[in-house]
């Protein structure tokens, strides 16, 4: 599941000239068995969802359409990433012409980068909602999403690196494999932590800083209705304030679980590197990168969780309902012309 591979042999700069080495084949069932539940769990979770959007597209939020896009972005980490990893470990070597083991790289890191991205732009979208509410309230105007093609952008073009990066190479006599070929002795150390950089490190501290900006806007809000409107009503004050900052709470989440997901991959990634004693070929290594996709599985459950309860959900899936649950997220007009009417009286 690494953008080198999961495979401990495409981690290396160059083909190995010795011969073939068998392959531990316990791990590589753990690894198929991992690969099978995340892949069944993300596609059935994301298609799910992704249904239910598309059945009340007549009433999409621009919160709806980020979450739309993160399916979209989840499934792509399903079928180009998970997928391909899973059918590579079954056989072992990468059964494919160069075109196509190019063309896998490729998809994998445009999943990486897509659903990182929408998560960052989502964040700032929220940003934008709770701090520059008029802003916000033009741009629902736009005939396009220009933060959702920026991300889908970004994606696309972050990942272009990997169609050089890798081809069908010779890794002993007479087997191939898809090998990422690099620079001796930095380029490998170089690649891993750029991409660490764009894909995980800025994308978090653009996320924090939005974060902690939100929640000071709000607590500054909150706190000046209870001053204006007294003690006595200040519990009911901070009760609707929480109903309508539900979008806010629920991208928090969503990055709370990127990071826990992610973090561990891409540190083992850093530690493989940077380290030449690191355990690549144990067991923990193995796991920890497998499980970074279960970010694609957790994103629809938080979702589905925030906007009401979750067997309404799937009953209103299963029945064709279009009705909207009592508890289900405020729509950005509610949330912003709270927010902003608060802050107004500020000045």
């Amino acid at each position: 599941m690494s953008f080198l591979s999961s495979n401990s042999s495409n981690a290396s700069p160059t083909p190995p000239a010795l011969p073939d080495q068998p392959r531990d084949e316990r791990l590589a069932r753990i690894e198929i068995a991992l690969l099978s539940v995340i892949f069944l769990s993300a596609t059935a979770l994301n298609l799910g969802l992704l249904l239910v959007l598309v059945r009340r597209r007549g009433a999409m939020s621009r919160m709806r359409v980020f979450v739309l896009h993160l399916c979209l972005a989840d499934l792509t980490v399903a079928f180009f990433q998970v997928c391909p990893q899973l059918l590579w470990d079954i056989t072992d070597r990468f059964v494919g012409p160069d075109v196509v083991c190019r063309l896998v790289k490729y998809l994998q890191v445009v999943g990486m980068f897509a659903s990182t991205y929408m998560i960052v732009m989502m964040t700032v979208d929220r940003y934008q909602a709770v701090c520059n509410p008029m802003g916000t309230l033009q741009r629902r105007r736009a005939r396009w999403n220009v933060p959702v093609c920026i991300a889908w952008a970004v994606s696309l073009v972050g990942a272009l690196p990997q169609i050089f990066i890798f081809s069908r190479v010779q890794v002993a006599p007479g087997v191939f494999d898809c090998w990422a070929q690099f620079v001796q002795p930095w380029g490998l150390k170089a690649y891993v932590t750029w991409t660490t950089l764009v894909i995980f490190a800025l994308p978090v501290l653009t996320v924090i800083v939005c974060q902690v900006r939100i929640c000071r806007a709000v607590q500054l809000s909150l706190r000046m209705k209870t001053q204006r409107e007294g003690c006595s009503s200040a519990s009911s004050v901070l009760g609707l304030s929480k109903a309508r900052i539900k979008t806010v709470k629920m991208t928090v989440v969503i990055v709370l679980v990127y990071v826990a997901c992610w973090a561990p991959f891409f540190t083992v990634q850093l530690w493989s590197v940077w380290d030449a004693g690191a355990p690549t070929e144990s067991a923990t290594f193995t796991v920890l990168m497998l499980l970074a996709s279960l970010n694609s599985c957790a994103n629809p459950c938080i979702y589905l969780v925030f906007s009401g309860p979750v067997p309404k959900r799937l009953l209103a899936l299963m029945c064709m309902s279009h009705s909207e649950s009592k508890g289900s997220v405020p729509e950005d007009a509610t949330v912003v012309s709270s927010v902003y009417l608060s802050l107004k009286s500020l000045s």
